[in-house]
């Protein structure tokens, strides 16, 4: 039990080794002996961590050549394993048709269904993605709480189990655009989030057709002037990630009124 129990610790250790250090994706890990030097711990400790983090779909082991880091987060946080695929320009486009296709319609069901400290609880996320914003600071945290609170408003449990879908869309658009959408962010948050007070199901789908939108179209910008990309490739990549999403036209949120 206490083997078991230590193994656990060092699974923990290791994968604070690799985030911390950081080991980068595709880089071979030191080998046992290595580590367990590292960890001051048996070799049949680390290759019990090592296993546990292969299990996790965080470390690759290629039988004679060693273990490789294959991503930085687990299978519980990525269980889609997202994070895995290289081109996240295309991922990032990708990723907005599926939440174009999902989370306008969860808004619409959170103005529903939302219980009065649901509310309570959306609005104070809102309130706060705003202050981190404007103040600089890292929002990623609160605005992926943001979008998982409309997700629990729905009161619908598939579309909470969406959730992981959603906040790697959030964190790969952030990762790609950092602070350069605020005004856009903010406005459109707190629209989504008015119409969802005030249980108008069309104005909460249309805010969050208008908010995917801005963003959407942030990232067509950013993938047609990567550095990497030929003109013929734009072309044909642009095209392949499918048409750009517009704002629709017969609401309030989406006039800005």
């Amino acid at each position: 039990m206490e083997r078991k129990l230590l193994g656990a610790q060092i699974e923990d250790a290791l994968m604070d080794y690799i985030l911390k250090t950081p080991v980068p994706i595709g880089e071979k890990m030191p080998n046992e002996f290595e580590l367990g030097e590292m960890f001051q711990v048996g070799r049949s400790t680390i290759r019990e961590a090592v296993k546990g983090l292969a299990t996790k779909g965080v470390l690759e082991v290629r039988r004679g050549d060693g273990t490789y880091v294959k991503s930085h987060r687990t299978l519980a946080e990525d269980p889609l394993g997202l994070s895995r695929l290289d081109d996240k320009y295309k991922l990032a486009l990708e990723l907005f048709d599926v939440r174009l296709a999902l989370e306008p319609e969860i808004a619409a069901a959170a103005a529903e269904h939302a219980a009065a400290e649901d509310k309570a609880r959306l609005e104070a996320l809102c309130d706060e993605v705003e202050r981190i914003y404007r103040a600089g600071g890292d929002h990623i945290p609160k605005d992926i709480a943001f979008h998982t609170c409309i997700a629990r408003c729905s009161q619908n449990r598939v579309m909470e189990m969406l959730v992981p879908i959603i906040n790697t869309a959030v964190m790969t658009f952030a990762n790609l655009t950092g602070h350069a959408l605020m005004e856009e962010t903010i406005y459109t948050h707190r629209a989504v989030t008015d119409a969802i007070l005030d249980g108008d199901s069309v104005g909460a789908r249309c805010a969050m057709v208008m908010h995917l939108t801005y963003n959407r179209q942030a990232i067509l910008k950013l993938w047609k002037n990567r550095p990497e990309a030929s003109p013929a490739e734009e072309t044909s990549d642009l095209s392949e990630a499918g048409r750009e999403a517009r704002p629709c036209e017969n609401c309030a949120s989406c006039q800005g009124d």
